[in-house]
């Protein structure tokens, strides 16, 4: 008798092969068999015309301090994700000392657009350290599974204070604490290190983050710490502003520690030959011995704009102040005055507020031919007649005056402005990219850029475009869809208990119609800690998610239990 048996679902078990169908048989946390006729069950679930797959494995999200004070870590959970990775892009929330916590948070608020208010009002702090960071989330109960990485800016303020803020360089004995506190951080089960050298990384004021331009010999040498304890993975966010030794070093780290090394890699509206180039060098280091691999997204990064969004066309303008200190509620009725309407469409965008954006959201001033309009269906591979610039052609107007018009028909009113992964007007770069055997599948986001990017939802909507929906070129094969963000994001950073649907490994299972999946509109509500704003995606057709053999969601609704846990890397 078995505690749970899901019958005649069509099984993809995350390896990759052929789907089939079967039986899944659960026994408290684990799978104990998969395939064929199970025996009898306490409960019993008819699986016929669903899809029987793993919990998604979502490796780059930003759940750092959301994970503190929300149990169900939304809206991944939603989207069938069982467990997450956080502490990417070099930002975190530990090691902190206490005169440090504000300017930490600042960081996430300028490179992640968290609500400062709602990091204030949220993070408990009862933590310095990052082992007790981790101790800290240990002690909550939670709907998914968690997992840390320890990351290079608050780590470089904790041990080099205002030098860090200022940019300097580390000294020889800076960079020997960072290695030894590394260390320290792995052994406590982080699951590597981050850092970040982008333009795109600014704070709230505008200035470049602490790391930014950390020297080669400060990232390798913390780097150290990984082969010195053979834990973690080693991962940034580079310009790569001199693509050839940024590949060297990575792939000398690599070779060095014996440890993976990755890196985010999209197309770029400034350079669309870069993922190329990049790629081309991740397969050079591969043969020359070193585990280097770009991560990639499965989608156009996406801006999205609206009058209750952190950004749009026209907040640039020294002209919207006004309108920008309203209530949101409010914000509409004064957008529609038309002396409201003239001012703000004759006023310039202003040098100052655009210097503040990261690089590629400065182009939100004349990229028209590159924003559209979020309908429904939902279409994240517009045509570039569909584009603010076509249809204000096409109507003798300014893309000004038809973005604006439409935007201030109501709060729901958003559009789509694909900042990377978008210089082709297609999805064929990104599609390479995922075909590819060196790069993996991430950059989700979840619970970052609150106001203006909802990606937490691309584990769904590999599904839905690649595996059924595009009209625009080929799409992919479900099994490799799914073992792309299950099998192969567990296996990377070492979660060898789950990622398949296997005897013996963890019950993390979704039960999909996959008929009826399908992504809902964007959404802005104000449900963070202190009245934070965020968008949020919800989906129908997860009939059912399991973690760790335990029920948390059925039909999108949480079901009350809170299996989840802390997963300490190489426990």
């Amino acid at each position: 008798m078995h505690d749970i048996v899901i019958r005649g679902g069509k099984i993809l078990d995350g390896t990759g092969s052929a789907a089939f169908t079967g039986d899944v048989a659960i026994d408290g946390e684990k799978i104990v068999s998969v395939g064929g006729k199970a025996g009898p069950g306490r409960r019993e679930i008819d699986a016929d015309g669903l899809l029987v797959t793993p919990g998604w494995v979502d490796v780059h999200t930003h759940y750092d301090g959301q994970a503190t004070w929300d149990p169900l870590i939304t809206p991944s959970s939603w989207h069938g994700v069982t467990t997450v990775l956080f502490g990417n892009c070099g930002v975190g929330f530990a090691p902190v000392r206490r005169q440090d916590r504000e300017a930490v948070i600042e960081l996430m608020e300028g490179v992640e657009d968290i609500p400062g208010i709602t990091l204030t009002e949220g993070l408990k702090w009862d933590w310095e350290s990052f082992p007790e960071y981790l101790d800290a989330l240990e002690r909550q109960p939670r709907a998914i599974d968690i997992g840390a990485q320890i990351p290079h800016h608050p780590l470089r303020v904790y041990v080099m204070g205002e030098r860090a803020i200022r940019r300097e360089a580390a000294t020889a004995e800076d960079v020997a604490e960072m290695r030894r506190l590394t260390e320290e951080s792995l052994l406590a089960g982080a699951f590597g290190f981050t850092t970040s050298r982008t333009n795109s990384h600014k704070t709230p004021s505008g200035e470049m983050v602490p790391g930014r331009f950390a020297e080669i010999d400060e990232l390798v040498g913390i780097g150290g710490a990984l082969g010195a304890t053979g834990i973690g993975a080693f991962g940034m966010n580079s310009d790569f502003e001199h693509e050839d030794t940024e590949l060297d070093w990575a792939t000398r780290l690599s070779i060095e520690t014996g440890r993976p090394v990755w890196f985010l890699m999209t197309d770029r509206p400034t350079d669309p030959d870069r993922w190329r180039r990049l790629l081309k060098g991740v397969h050079a280091a591969r043969a020359a011995g070193a585990n280097v691999t770009a991560q990639v997204a499965g989608r156009p990064v996406g801006v999205i704009l609206g009058v209750g969004t952190s950004l749009n066309p026209f907040s640039v303008r020294d002209a919207y102040d006004e309108i920008e200190r309203l209530p949101v509620d409010q914000r509409i009725a004064r957008l529609r005055d038309p002396e409201v309407r003239r001012a703000i469409l004759s006023a310039p965008p202003s040098p100052q507020r655009l210097a503040k954006l990261s690089q590629f959201r400065q182009l939100i001033t004349t990229s028209w031919h590159k924003m559209f309009i979020m309908g429904d269906p939902l279409d994240y591979e517009p045509e570039e007649s569909q584009s603010i610039a076509a249809i204000a052609a096409r109507g003798n107007r300014t893309p000004d005056e038809v973005a604006y018009d439409y935007l201030t028909e109501g709060l729901d009113r958003f559009l789509f402005f694909p900042v990377t992964n978008y210089s082709a007007g297609s999805h064929e770069p990104i599609r390479e990219m995922l075909c590819d055997s060196a790069t993996l599948i991430g950059l989700s986001d979840g619970g970052a850029h609150c106001g203006s990017i909802v990606d937490a939802s691309v584990p769904s909507y590999m599904l839905t475009h690649w595996g059924r929906d595009r009209t625009r070129g080929p799409g992919l094969p479900l099994e490799m869809l799914v073992k792309r963000q299950t099998n192969d994001t567990a296996s990377f950073f070492g979660l060898k208990d789950r990622g398949r649907l296997q005897p013996g490994l963890r019950a993390d299972v979704n039960l999909i119609s996959f008929e009826n999946l399908r992504l809902r509109m964007p959404e802005i509500v104000d449900d963070l800690p202190a009245g934070g704003r965020r968008l949020i995606q919800r989906v129908d057709g997860y009939e059912a998610t399991f973690v760790a053999g335990t029920q948390t969601f059925d039909r999108g609704e949480h079901t009350g239990r809170l299996p989840g846990r802390l997963v300490r890397a190489g426990r």
